[in-house]
């Protein structure tokens, strides 16, 4: 097969597009013949080998861990889907090797679902880790019908899943956004506010009671502007925030769950959640996708295509 490499940690210059084995089919998992990829930022902190610290990484290292594809295999034991099946998956392992910037995935069962009919497959491909992130992160902070919720960093990948998910939920939603993507996030039914010095008092002005629920996808100190505004304090969670615990908040690091991405295709498939989409790349040119993504101004999903 087809897949991207790196022989060592490094920026997108160490980057490979060569040929693989296939890889093998343990009895619980499934063989997917990939569609598209979604790309996230912890993509390229991996090869950069910012996540070192904490799991183990093996070369020649494949990047990746959202896929979207149809299962050509199936494990020993592994019966929930047959050959022919579409599926999408948040395909992280505890190792760091066979990853899914390639033409097929090993992908264990309690990492997949069916894929939503309403999403194309590149729609697909962007929802798994990011949907996962908004919808675990949402839950930690008890986020519900009628209440208030900031969004920050909320026309980004994690950030667009969380406001629809919110805005499904029946809650009121306040997202921080650049002004170029005020009128995008209106379109998602967010209430938008510029992100900066006076965020607080912006905020205020349109929940002049503070809000009930607070969610970071940004980092760069909003914890602490969000514990400004919270009712409570504690009912704030980041994905960017190292001290968020220390400060009485939730540090959320996602994980693959069938429930919750069945629960993400299902709000798919009713109408009530999109994947927006910003850029779509062949898989070749993955070090592009890189670059894109470190530049940090993407408004939606990056993904990689699989002829």
């Amino acid at each position: 097969m087809k897949a991207i490499i790196a022989k060592s940690y490094g920026g997108p210059e160490v980057l490979e597009y060569t040929d693989r084995p296939d890889p093998k089919v343990g009895p619980d998992s499934f063989l997917i013949r990939v569609k598209a990829i979604g790309v996230n930022p912890v993509d390229w902190k991996i090869v950069a080998g910012y996540l070192d610290p904490m799991m183990d990484g093996h070369f020649p290292l494949v990047p990746g861990w959202d896929v979207a594809g149809v299962v050509e295999a199936v494990g020993a034991d592994a019966t929930e889907y047959a050959v022919g099946d579409e599926v999408i998956g948040y395909v992280r392992k505890d190792e760091v090797q066979h990853g899914t910037y390639a033409q097929l995935v090993a992908a264990p069962v309690r990492t997949l679902a069916r894929k939503p009919a309403a999403l194309s497959w590149q729609q697909a491909a962007g929802l798994p880790l990011a949907g996962l992130t908004a919808y675990q992160s949402l839950r930690r902070v008890g986020a519900k019908a009628g209440e208030t919720v900031l969004v920050h960093a909320a026309a980004g990948g994690v950030g667009s899943l969380a406001v629809q998910i919110a805005v499904a939920q029946g809650a009121r939603v306040i997202g921080t956004a650049s002004e170029r993507n005020h009128d995008f996030l209106r379109s998602l039914g967010a209430e938008p506010v510029t992100y900066g010095d006076g965020l607080a008092d912006r905020v205020r002005a349109l929940a002049p009671e503070g809000v009930d629920a607070a969610v970071d996808f940004v980092g760069g100190g909003v914890v602490d502007v969000s514990q400004e505004l919270l009712k409570d304090r504690g009912r704030v969670a980041s994905i960017a925030d190292g001290e968020v615990t220390d400060k009485g908040g939730h540090m959320v690091w996602v994980r693959p769950d069938t429930a919750d991405l069945t629960a993400l295709g299902a709000l798919a498939d009713a109408g009530k959640l999109t994947v927006p989409v910003e850029v779509v790349l062949p898989l070749a040119e993955a070090a592009e996708a890189f670059r894109r993504s470190m530049a940090g101004r993407t408004r939606g999903k990056i993904v990689l295509e699989v002829a």
